[in-house]
């Protein structure tokens, strides 16, 4: 089970992981047999006895494990977004440990990956800490990854490592490191296909302009190219470049700068496109994408993104969904909103989206028109 932390993640800090378990019990219905489903069924009962209803207002999709917990009563009106505002945090990592407790084993271990968690908080990580720190049955893998040129040293995901080793959880850290100066100039000979002492001036110019970030190199190249500075010689049959003029620009700040300049060629249709995508995180669903499109404002929102996936901002995924190839271009994208205009934004969403579902059930695309509201919750007010 997986999350991705973002930007609009700190305004639901435990949205994420509560998610993630939601998630879960999707996957134990399809990977379990009917006998096996209805031993975690009985089991989940025994060990939270009246209070199995807990379970569902945390994780409303338990109830796909028995028809028993159908008719239990659910969280009031709200999706799980919302469950962590009436049951703190202590009352969570009670729940979800327990819930743990039940499926997972040795043999079938739960594996929990949060992907950058520069933007989780400390409840969040406690919520973790309490889950990975239980003794009595439960059987977690946990993996993090998190930007360390995004943290300051004050951030809780250092008091997370320091806690879990003092607790004696094993704990592995691995430290993935920028491409060194001789790497990246492999990787620039065997892209244009020169040797190495041969193109070893202008790795060492992207060097100093991309400290080896290997996503900030690819695009780097790619503006050089587009602005003539790098440039194949059909005469010689070779690339070739322009070293001062590559040495003289301005020092390029960070990649979302890079990026947020080459958005700026874009029409306008399609940097709407790409801000609405922004504003549902890192994925979109077809789902969404889809009732959007029958709104006015939006109705060329799936053309507009064919063509951000023709130049290369945007995959379509296996499922539909389409995924920003690099969590930068969602940040550069998001960025193109003004902050003073970000939960409108959101708020606006949320109110075109619900307008479209003309009172039909819409399965868990309402879990996301109801977070774009929530987040743009004091625009309701000036609506």
């Amino acid at each position: 089970i997986k999350h991705k932390f973002d930007d609009i993640s700190q305004k639901k800090p435990l949205y994420g992981v509560i998610s993630a378990f939601n998630h879960l019990c999707l996957m134990i219905k399809d990977r379990s047999s009917a006998e096996v489903l209805a031993k975690i069924a009985k089991q989940l009962c025994v060990d939270f006895g009246v209070d199995i209803n807990l379970v569902k207002r945390l994780l409303p999709n338990v109830s796909i494990l028995s028809p028993d917990f159908v008719s239990l009563p659910s969280s009031p009106g709200s999706p799980i977004d919302n469950v962590g505002e009436r049951m703190d945090a202590k009352s969570v990592c009670f729940t979800l440990i327990r819930f743990l407790r039940v499926v997972s084993s040795p043999r079938h271990p739960v594996m929990l990956f949060l992907d950058d968690l520069q933007w989780s908080d400390s409840i969040a990580l406690g919520v973790i800490l309490a889950l990975l720190s239980d003794t009595m049955g439960s059987c977690m893998l946990f993996v993090g990854t998190y930007r360390d040129n995004e943290v300051q040293v004050d951030h809780a995901i250092f008091d997370l490592m320091k806690k879990l080793e003092s607790g004696n959880v094993q704990t592995t850290k691995v430290a993935l490191t920028g491409l060194d100066r001789e790497d990246l100039n492999t990787m620039i000979s065997d892209t244009l296909c020169l040797y190495p002492r041969i193109c070893r001036s202008l790795s060492a110019s992207v060097f100093e302009k991309t400290k080896g970030n290997p996503f900030f190199v690819i695009e780097f190249l790619q503006s050089l190219v587009g602005r003539g500075l790098l440039q194949y010689n059909l005469n010689t049959k070779r690339w070739v470049w322009n070293e001062a003029a590559i040495r003289s620009e301005h020092c390029m700040r960070n990649v979302l700068y890079l990026l947020s300049s080459k958005m700026t060629e874009l029409s306008e249709n399609v940097l709407t496109s790409l801000k609405v995508m922004a504003c549902f995180g890192s994925s979109t669903n077809e789902s969404v994408i889809d009732n959007l499109s029958k709104s006015s404002e939006y109705s060329d929102i799936q053309y507009s993104l064919i063509i951000a996936i023709r130049d290369g901002f945007v995959v379509k995924g296996e499922k539909g969904n389409f995924k920003f190839v690099h969590d930068k271009v969602r940040e550069a994208a998001y960025n193109l909103i003004p902050d003073i205009e970000k939960k409108k934004f959101h708020y606006k969403l949320g109110i075109i989206m619900n307008s479209n579902c003309d009172g039909k059930d819409v399965g868990d695309t309402i879990f996301v028109i109801a977070s774009q509201i929530n987040y743009g919750e004091e625009c309701v007010t000036t609506h």
